[in-house]
């Protein structure tokens, strides 16, 4: 049995994950032991981790550190290999630095900062709430498998993540310009829009995250 840490440090989205989670888990052929925990020996001998997050970069990267020995433990994983995703905050959090009330550090796993979004059509209104679809989808990615090249997922948020190297961009979305809406670097991955509010979609990419390495 495979063993899922769904990263608890306080995150508002934490059961509506735990759930979709569950419900993925039940499409596969191999069992799996979703726990939600912030205890650091779970975490850091899991063989997959899942960072959720909701509201800003800042609160979110504190909570996070408060919670003594969490931050190393998921670096230990990551490090031995295991699969790690970041949902929402919790993909803005893979990045160098976030620019949302001032600047704070964050994990620097993908290299790049998050900042505002700046859509150059007054139509499309910050937070960008509601279903769009994704584009420019790198195909070989396991972690979009079977999901089609025009997926629709749900997002809800103000900033968004830059990469600074484009390669590690697996899918952007539009709303009044690009932006990305899905990160890879190895075992290290990340989504802008929420799967677990997704639908069907949403859940194959977390069917997609229990099956693959990468």
């Amino acid at each position: 049995m495979q063993s899922v840490a769904l990263i608890d440090y306080g995150s508002g989205n934490l059961r509506s994950a735990e759930k979709a989670l569950r419900r993925a888990a039940e499409q596969l052929t191999t069992s799996v032991d979703i726990l939600v925990t912030a205890d650091p020996d779970r975490v850091a001998a899991a063989d997959r981790l899942v960072l959720p997050g909701v509201g800003a970069f800042a609160a979110c990267m504190n909570a996070l550190a408060a919670r003594e020995g969490l931050v190393e433990a998921m670096t230990a994983a990551v490090t031995r290999g295991a699969p790690f995703l970041g949902v929402c905050v919790g993909m803005q959090l893979l990045a160098t630095r976030g620019l949302e009330f001032g600047e704070t550090p964050g994990l620097g796993w993908i290299p790049g900062e998050v900042a505002r979004l700046r859509p150059s059509d007054p139509a499309a209104k910050v937070p960008h709430m509601g279903w769009n679809a994704l584009g420019d989808l790198d195909a070989g990615r396991p972690l979009l498998a079977g999901l089609g090249p025009t997926p629709h997922m749900y997002f809800t948020h103000s900033f968004a993540f830059a990469p600074a190297d484009p390669a590690h961009v697996i899918a952007t979305t539009d709303h009044g310009g690009r932006f990305t809406a899905a990160v890879a670097r190895d075992n290290v991955m990340g989504v802008q829009f929420h799967p677990e509010k997704s639908q069907g979609p949403g859940l194959r990419l977390l069917q997609n995250f229990l099956e693959t390495s990468a």
